[in-house]
């Protein structure tokens, strides 16, 4: 039977959060040149969110006794990451249903990645459509994505309010 050994310290548990998310921006760079995919302005925008789940998780190496403010952040931040990728699921399965990203007005999340786009388009550009499905492994990026969140979400939750990382007190009578 496999053991596994998971982390004693929160400082420890946080820096494998960041490792995590900096690959998962890193293996998206590469497989997306690669297959040479196109990503989407929801892509984009995920990728945005791997990067702040990951400065959170700096933080709780930085500064560990905030394990809760940056669990928690790291939880909300993976919440709102997961909502993107199962919009952009829905987008991909019901494409006569849904409002193509760029069609009309810009909205908020385009605006960003469009800026963004605009200071580092080798990390940032957006070239492709949301209802694009381009598979690997069998699931597109954006079930990739959903996963990979549901990971960090459950995670953050973990390492912010879990007892293993408490401080043992004694108690002196």
């Amino acid at each position: 039977m496999m053991r596994v050994m998971l982390p004693t310290k929160p400082r420890s548990a946080f820096a494998l959060l960041l490792l995590a998310a900096t690959a998962l921006v890193g293996g998206g760079l590469v497989i997306g040149e690669w297959m040479r995919l196109n990503p989407c302005p929801l892509c984009i925008f995920q990728r945005v969110l791997y990067l702040v789940v990951g400065l959170w998780a700096f933080f709780g190496v930085v500064v560990p006794q905030g394990r809760r403010l940056w669990g928690g952040l790291i939880a909300a931040t993976s919440a709102g990451g997961m909502a993107t990728a199962l919009y952009q699921t829905w987008m991909q399965l019901n494409p006569e249903s849904a409002t193509q990203c760029g069609a009309g007005e810009l909205n908020l999340i385009e605006r960003l990645v469009d800026w963004l786009g605009m200071q580092w388009p080798l990390m940032f550009m957006a070239t492709g459509f949301c209802t694009t499905k381009e598979y690997i492994l069998g699931l597109t990026m954006a079930n990739w994505s959903i996963a990979c969140f549901f990971v960090f979400l459950v995670l953050g939750l973990w390492v912010g309010f879990s007892r293993r990382f408490e401080r043992k007190r004694f108690n002196f009578r």
